[in-house]
């Protein structure tokens, strides 16, 4: 079987004289003529043999009743449709969405818990916020945070304090909004059995990341760890993702494919944001980006060092654009194409860039060799050998072979323009590797706070969710962290995180052990026992 894509998963029926087929995406019944012998079908071309049964698609599929009805299901929702009913022979989708079909039973599924609300009153008094309104610093500040919501910021003493409130001196601390990561692919979690406690998660919070976007996931098991992180049943950053992303096996032919397969995301996945990864011409990205905005979506995108996609995907209007621009330096008609079109811009500069991969070169050139391999807080939260894997018999090279500084100048450029800008470490090392990204950033000359505008308002607004998080306001959720050293003085500094506060739960950010309101410790994790203190290096 070949031709319109790979088979992910077959099913005969119990008869012997059909089969459904999982085919990108979307299900397919295939009538077997006679079992005892062998036969091909040849995907995507008319034949009597085979039938497409999905608009919107298919997640996991089954034969019922004996073979006798034909079950499937996308997000929560579970179809169903007798085998007689079926009108076969035709291989192009039905024109009408899987819930308005004649014979087809859609069936949801609701499990409702509620979200985590943590209860309490508190104070934060005496550090520097850097609020990320303009460039607001607000030397010994009170920041008072009420359940999961920031609800006053000022000077000291500025606003009445509720009795009863619990307060918090860091004098001398440094606080600033959670990080967001807008292309965090949390490659190491637990697919089709899902973990309570998984490192990415978990060393992505450590590090200051307290929300983060994965483009493109692969699987839609992200969607179940987005329902346990916001029902508190798991600890980590805060979790979205654009379910997997739209290819170009989706063979998109009219804007009406194009919005029934949006649909799958919006109405079966509930999520806001979309991944678009070269679908195929202009038109067919025109359908589905048009898709988006009538489904009160937001897309993104990515240019794969391919400067004619870029420009053309900027054009067609797609919000975001990720991965760098691989022409350097930049000039200032594309600069003034990200500002005036209000195009977010995320290099992910620790990987493929136009040069060599970012994140060897902060590797390779520590004042200490082992300053990533030994890192204490990484090694606690992620197993050895997948450090090991990461950091050992990396390529050297001198500095002025790697291109991500250049990249940097026309981040740079596009920011002080009037451009969006917005960090992604695509989730190399989860954590650690957001500040290596930072640094990155700050090695093509922008200031320290321009990198935590990037990383932290800009990041939020790149994603839709600015109204939500990343800067320091009242009525925004409680996501931020208490730094020992100042980072404006230093990026390096934002290394120097203390305590990290996530929807108004604070965590020692060494072991994420709940410090307010209820204090309790992380369960260990199952590597812990193997290598919990590595032999120090020299």
């Amino acid at each position: 079987v070949g031709g319109a894509g790979a088979v992910d998963a077959i099913k005969i029926n119990p008869d012997g004289h059909w089969a459904l087929a999982q085919i990108t995406e979307q299900l397919y019944l295939l009538h077997i003529p006679d079992p005892t012998k062998e036969f091909a079908i040849e995907l995507g071309k008319p034949s009597p043999n085979q039938t497409r049964l999905t608009s919107i698609g298919a997640d996991f599929f089954n034969w019922a009743d004996d073979g006798k009805t034909i079950t499937w299901a996308i997000g929560s929702t579970y179809f169903r449709q007798p085998l007689a009913s079926v009108v076969t022979g035709h291989v192009e989708a039905p024109p009408d969405p899987d819930t308005h079909r004649p014979n087809v039973q859609a069936i949801p599924i609701n499990v409702a818990l509620p979200r985590d609300t943590p209860h309490g009153t508190l104070l934060l008094r005496g550090a520097t916020a850097i609020t990320m309104r303009g460039d607001e610093v607000i030397p010994n500040a009170d920041i008072l945070v009420t359940d999961n919501l920031i609800t006053a910021i000022g000077p000291r003493a500025s606003f009445p304090i509720p009795s009863g409130a619990t307060i918090r001196d860091v004098t001398g601390k440094y606080i600033l909004p959670g990080f967001t990561d807008v292309h965090l692919h949390w490659a190491d979690v637990r697919r089709g059995e899902l973990t309570l406690l998984d490192p990415g998660f978990l060393s992505s919070l450590a590090f200051g990341i307290t929300s983060a976007l994965d483009p493109s996931p692969l699987s839609i098991d992200m969607l179940a760890y987005q329902d346990l992180n916001d029902a508190g049943l798991i600890t980590g950053s805060r979790v979205f993702s654009t379910g997997p992303a739209v290819f170009s096996f989706n063979n998109l032919q009219s804007e009406q494919q194009a919005l029934n397969l949006v649909s799958r995301y919006r109405n079966f996945y509930r999520i806001q944001n979309l991944k678009e990864y070269r679908t195929g011409n202009r038109t067919q990205r025109e359908w589905l980006l048009e898709a988006t905005q009538a489904l009160g979506m937001q897309a993104t995108t990515e240019g794969a060092l391919d400067m004619k996609l870029d420009m053309t995907q900027i054009q067609d209007g797609f919000p975001g654009n990720e991965h760098a621009y691989s022409a350097a330096p930049l000039a200032d008609d594309i600069v003034q194409l990200f500002a005036r079109s209000g195009v977010s811009y995320t290099p992910t500069l620790q990987i493929s860039n136009g040069g060599l991969a970012g994140q060897e070169f902060f590797y390779t050139t520590q004042s200490n060799p082992y300053a990533i391999h030994d890192n204490p807080r990484l090694r606690h939260f992620m197993p050895g050998f997948f450090i090991d894997h990461k950091t050992e018999r990396v390529p050297w090279a001198l500095p002025d072979e790697y291109a991500f500084p250049l990249i940097t100048q026309g981040a740079a450029k596009i920011q002080r323009a009037g451009g969006l800008v917005a960090v992604g470490s695509h989730g190399e090392i989860p954590g650690l590797g957001y500040h290596l990204e930072m640094q990155a950033l700050a090695a093509g000359g922008m200031s320290p706070m321009e990198v935590l505008h990037a990383a932290t308002l800009g990041s939020s607004k790149t994603i839709g969710r600015d109204h939500q998080f990343g800067s320091l306001e009242p009525g925004k959720f409680a996501d931020l962290l208490i730094l020992d050293q100042n980072p404006l003085a230093d990026i390096h500094n934002t290394l120097s995180i203390s305590t990290v506060m996530k929807n108004g739960r604070l965590y020692d950010a060494n072991t994420l052990n709940e410090l307010y309101p209820t204090p309790h410790p992380l369960p260990p994790l199952w590597f812990q026992t193997e290598d919990p203190n590595p032999t120090p290096h020299p």
